[in-house]
């Protein structure tokens, strides 16, 4: 994350608190965040020096009409200092921002295939333990390449009970011994 993305961040959850819409203004971010991700159009239109400020901050109010006016305040102003290109960090940024304000831990857990609900239930047991919070967030990556088991990062602690990582240890081990 850049540091201006973090500094709009921030200042976006000082106004929500001070208006008392921080929770709002959470469905909000999550929104912008997701629809950025999910769009490699709209990253490119952000991104590009062509297209006009002006056009960028239409098309951004006209897709993120359903959002609060603290949004819609907040892409103006990135428009306004030539920044548009950081909307999607500044979202992401105002996430872990609110999440951290709120004592919820956010979870990354990777798996060859989709979690089932008893699964997550398992994994959300061994955030919980890990982390030492009760408040966790889960999200899930499916990554093939592991095997099977799983990966579970959370801040900077990371877990991993993968075949691949072991089938990794597994050689090493043979390679020392040859």
């Amino acid at each position: 994350m850049s540091r201006a993305a973090i500094r709009y961040a921030k200042a976006i959850l000082q106004k929500a608190n001070e208006d008392n819409t921080e929770a709002v203004l959470f469905g909000d971010m999550q929104s912008v965040y997701k629809t950025i991700e999910d769009s490699r159009e709209l990253q490119s239109v952000l991104q590009s020096p062509v297209i006009k400020a002006n056009d960028k901050k239409e098309a951004l109010l006209k897709i993120f009409s359903e959002q609060s006016n603290t949004t819609h305040s907040l892409i103006r102003i990135l428009v306004a200092n030539k920044r548009t290109s950081l909307l999607g960090n500044v979202a992401k940024s105002y996430i872990d921002l609110y999440n951290d304000d709120q004592g919820v831990k956010v979870a990354t857990v990777i798996t060859a295939v989709p979690l089932t609900s008893e699964l997550e239930d398992k994994v959300m047991a061994k955030v919980k333990e890990l982390t030492g919070s009760q408040k966790v967030t889960l999200t899930n990556e499916v990554d093939p390449a592991i095997i099977g088991g799983f990966i579970l990062r959370s801040g900077d602690i990371q877990y991993n009970a993968s075949i691949a990582n072991q089938l990794g240890n597994l050689k090493r081990e043979f390679s020392k011994s040859i």
